[in-house]
């Protein structure tokens, strides 16, 4: 019988890493969840479920529309996509307020119900390091609190909170997803909708630089190879 896994899948290159180290290198039989939460644009939910498609995966979509409070420039279009590039020690505007935690309570309740070890977790500490709930001390509560609140947990088989990119740089997890064959180029990154990536959000910015950095500036943002004069 193989061993199972859940990854939580936003269609990003990050979630996207992570599905393919959960199957590809731990050997998981991996079903992957993705949100629906009022996001201004479900253009990754797309992406996620190409993904899904690309690694075999089974793939739940779950609504949860933490959108409806705001709070967030990502569910809430009256605050603006910040473009100025990230400040240590300042959180930044995209948190979502409790976004995480939600997240993977569902993930911990649908590992729970399919038997699963582990929740794969996308989150990176270095890059985001303004975000409260991508640090290694945030999930290693967490797994307390997983391990008293579950049925699985009590019985000492509840599944282990795993977040194998926490400590690495963007480039580190760019070369990784280049290894592992994800195909990156479907992944969704930018914090705004449209027909293509906007190539000057953070999220954009960081990940372009990083693949410049790691050698395939023709992955990146059409913005970013057209100031590299390769457009």
């Amino acid at each position: 019988m193989s061993k199972k896994a859940v990854v939580l899948l936003s269609g990003g290159l990050d979630s996207s890493t992570t599905a393919a180290i959960a199957q590809l290198e731990d050997g998981f039989d991996v079903t992957a969840l993705s949100f629906r939460y009022g996001q201004r644009h479900t253009i990754e939910l797309e992406q996620a479920q190409k993904i899904a498609q690309h690694f075999g995966l089974k793939h739940f979509v779950v609504d949860v529309n933490i959108a409806q409070w705001g709070g967030s420039a990502l569910t809430d279009e009256s605050i603006d996509v910040p473009t100025h590039g990230t400040e240590d020690g300042t959180i930044p505007p995209t948190y979502v307020p409790g976004r995480n935690t939600v997240f993977i309570s569902i993930g911990l309740s649908l590992a729970e119900a399919i038997e699963a070890e582990r929740v794969y977790l996308g989150i990176n500490a270095v890059d985001y390091s303004g975000y409260p709930d991508c640090r290694p001390e945030y999930l290693s509560a967490f797994q307390t609190l997983a391990d008293l609140a579950t049925k699985a947990g009590l019985e000492g088989k509840g599944a282990k909170l795993h977040a194998p990119l926490v400590l690495m740089t963007k480039v580190d997890i760019v070369k990784k997803a280049l290894e592992l064959g994800v195909p990156i180029d479907q992944t969704w990154s930018c914090y705004q909708g449209g027909s293509e990536p906007c190539g000057v959000c953070d999220s954009c910015r960081i990940r372009d630089k990083a693949l410049i950095e790691a050698g395939r500036p023709d992955l990146a943002t059409k913005h970013a190879q057209r100031e590299l004069g390769l457009l």
